[in-house]
């Protein structure tokens, strides 16, 4: 087999690995650490998190730019200091983590880490530099920009994956047409479909196989469409149900 890409250590698991997508986003309490407990709880040990940084430079693990849809707070994280986002709460009651303390709660955890703003990007590359976190973190983005730019300041020590014009030219050369891809990312990290057009398809596994990538797969939720993806040859799924991605694992015999 042709390998492009060193396996990284971030990928030292047993495939096919499940992510526990915000830590479980379904439960309403998405991107706190009561979630990532829960998920740690059911044996998870792959989160998947965003980042944003706040206006002091603390990093926040949230998905939304502002606090409006999931706090009891409002405003954009950005404009606002830690000790302001730190009162808000999640759902009423939780409050927001700050990465650093999640990379400290849960020392066996891998994390992928969705880097949301420009702003976030060099706080997070100095976190993961001073808890020496290189082989539990993986970062992407939707901007092939900003994970090509964290490829760069970082080097081959950090695994990252690959943004929205990363995954096109991936798909566009799993079909034999000419394009770009970027060297040095660890995994793909691809939605089952975008605009209606398929891009988790068997074609596009086989491809990504053969030149070293894994092909993590979000947000799956519906368990046949998990047991689908596993006999194309998914190395992960992401998922906000965590109790049902679990027991499509168990019943293959993959749960490790």
């Amino acid at each position: 087999m042709n390998r492009e890409h060193q396996p990284h250590p971030y990928l030292g698991h047993r495939t096919p690995i499940p992510f526990a997508h915000r830590g479980g986003a379904a439960g309403g309490i998405e991107n706190t650490a009561a979630a990532f407990r829960r998920a740690a709880g059911l044996g998870y040990r792959y989160f998947e998190t965003d980042v944003h940084a706040t206006a002091d430079g603390r990093l926040v693990a949230f998905h939304d730019a502002t606090l409006d849809r999931l706090t009891d707070a409002a405003g954009r994280i950005r404009d606002l200091p830690w000790s302001e986002v730190a009162e808000a709460r999640v759902g009423g009651r939780e409050p927001l983590p700050l990465f650093a303390d999640l990379l400290a709660e849960f020392p066996a955890a891998r994390w992928n880490v969705d880097v949301k703003a420009e702003a976030a990007l060099l706080p997070l590359l100095g976190l993961i530099r001073e808890a020496d976190a290189w082989d539990r973190v993986c970062v992407g983005s939707f901007s092939e920009a900003r994970v090509a730019r964290a490829a760069r300041l970082a080097g081959p020590r950090l695994a990252t994956s690959y943004g929205v014009r990363g995954v096109l030219g991936l798909r566009l050369r799993s079909l034999g047409v000419p394009a770009f891809v970027r060297a040095g990312a660890v995994c793909a990290q691809v939605p089952v479909e975008h605009a209606g057009v398929r891009v988790a398809d068997r074609r596009f596994f086989t491809w990504a196989h053969a030149r070293g990538l894994q092909v993590h797969v979000w947000t799956v939720n519906d368990p046949d469409l998990m047991g689908a993806l596993l006999d194309l040859g998914a190395d992960g799924i992401m998922t906000d149900h965590l109790e049902t991605l679990r027991s499509v694992f168990e019943a293959r015999g993959v749960w490790h």
